[in-house]
């Protein structure tokens, strides 16, 4: 058994408490007790002692819709002009990346996304995968980096229509086949969980929409980008004369385990149905603003009683830049100061994505009591105003920043201790990624333009 001493504890519980002169008691990759410190030091004497030094000690934060595999387009010089639209933007950077990831490569994306991930007090993540010419085993690639790392992870293989019929076939099966894995074998001590994958209804026919549907059981949810264009509306309504959200209704792909990830294009009868269907949605404001793809309607869509999460669509894992970007950006799209309150980010960031999390695997996630799992945090922060319940999350946004985090623990193992990595070698996986597979990542990427131009 491990007894945290010395932290002031931020529960995240509903309401949230935080918590002075009590330590926490773990037993295995399970939070057992919460007392006072005093009594339990002498209660469990024999216990090892991790002394968080009057740090803030948190559940770990939670990323409900990310993109491991876009790590190595950082710096990446794309041919031609800019893209000027959202259509352009998956033609010419991300088409032709899925494209160029070779085994290795899908492997090390995911350590170099996890190692940022530990850093910055990220322990669980939702992942959604794209490697075209590399499908069959893809899955296995990213699950056995999770293992490595010791953090916490969702995956699923976007199924699409545009790389042709053996293509889709092939990412059926490997969706299928990780399911099963991972209902069977209850891999990485039970740190993996799996979604069904689909890229978006504008890359998706109707007979193959069908065919994913019959694919798995009823208990498996579906990961699926919806409306984050426009131009998945106009798609949609040329495939079947139905938008979006109807016509994944139809094809019996929402429900209470599926996640619709964006949601920017979606009108009120859309949003009727993700209530209706308790579909997830998750909200990503760097992304959305970085593909000048628009503003979700966030307030409505909790107001209606959806449940909205916060993922960073392969941005870094610094959840709280998250947090941020999403606090700003709505008050500056509606020129009202008083929308989306830090307390509506902790909303979907902490208690939605909490429960999303929970759900995925089984478990208690997100937050610090008897009986949840040991998903820990230690922030460093020394606030020069007083700090309670109430203004914590104001203390987040202004004030908090990743550089912060001293440790991060996972099922009750620590993975980084006082700033130092104690499951991965970080620098050899850096130097390996930069100097042997992205160069040739960027090779293959280029070619893909030079082959269009002959």
């Amino acid at each position: 058994m491990k007894l945290i001493t010395n932290g002031r504890l931020v529960t995240w519980d509903n309401p949230n408490r935080i918590i002075e002169d009590h330590a926490i008691l773990i037993d295995g990759k399970t939070i057992k007790e919460i007392d006072n410190q005093d009594r339990l030091v002498i209660k469990y004497a024999d216990a090892e002692r991790i002394d968080a030094k009057g740090s803030f000690v948190f559940p770990g934060n939670i990323c409900a819709h990310t993109h491991f595999y876009g790590a190595f387009v950082r710096g990446m010089s794309i041919p031609g002009t800019p893209a000027r639209n959202f259509p352009e933007i998956l033609s010419k950077l991300w088409f032709p990346l899925d494209k160029s990831l070779k085994r290795e490569d899908i492997r090390y994306s995911a350590l170099v996304c996890l190692i940022n991930a530990i850093r910055h007090g990220t322990t669980t993540l939702i992942d959604h995968h794209a490697s075209s010419t590399m499908i069959a085993g893809s899955l296995d690639e990213i699950a056995n980096a999770v293992d490595e790392t010791g953090l916490r992870a969702a995956l699923c293989y976007e199924v699409t229509d545009r790389n042709g019929e053996e293509n889709t076939n092939d990412a059926i099966k490997e969706n299928q086949r990780f399911i099963e894995y991972v209902k069977k074998e209850k891999p990485a001590d039970g740190r993996l969980s799996a979604h069904f994958g689909l890229h978006a209804s504008l890359t998706l026919s109707e007979q193959t929409l069908e065919r994913c549907r019959k694919a798995v059981s009823d208990d498996v949810g579906f990961h699926i980008h919806v409306g984050e264009d426009s131009a998945d509306q106009y798609d949609s309504i040329q495939k079947c004369g139905l938008r979006v959200v109807d016509r994944l209704f139809k094809h019996g792909l929402l429900g209470e385990r599926s996640i619709a990830v964006h949601a920017v294009h979606v009108d009120q009868k859309e949003l009727e149905l993700l209530k209706e269907t308790k579909t997830w949605v998750t909200h990503q404001p760097r992304s959305n603003m970085n593909n000048a793809v628009g503003v979700a309607s966030v307030e409505s869509m909790l107001r209606a009683g959806i449940r909205v999460c916060m993922g960073n669509d392969g941005f870094s894992n610094a959840m709280w830049e998250e947090w941020k970007t999403g606090y700003f950006l709505h008050k500056l799209n509606q020129r009202d100061p008083r929308v989306m309150p830090a307390t509506t980010i902790v909303q979907m960031a902490v208690y939605n994505n909490a429960a999303l999390a929970s759900q995925v695997f089984d478990e208690t996630i997100g937050v610090i009591k008897p009986g949840a799992l040991a998903d820990l945090i230690f922030v460093e922060y020394h606030p020069i105003t007083p700090i309670n319940e109430g203004n914590l999350p104001w203390h987040i946004i202004m004030g908090f920043n990743e550089s912060m985090i001293n440790s991060t623990m996972v099922n009750g193992q620590m993975i980084m201790e006082n700033r130092e990595l104690k499951t991965v070698d970080e620098e050899k996986i850096a130097y390996y990624a930069e100097k042997i597979l992205v160069p040739e990542v960027w090779k293959r990427f280029q070619a893909q333009y030079k082959e269009k131009r002959r």
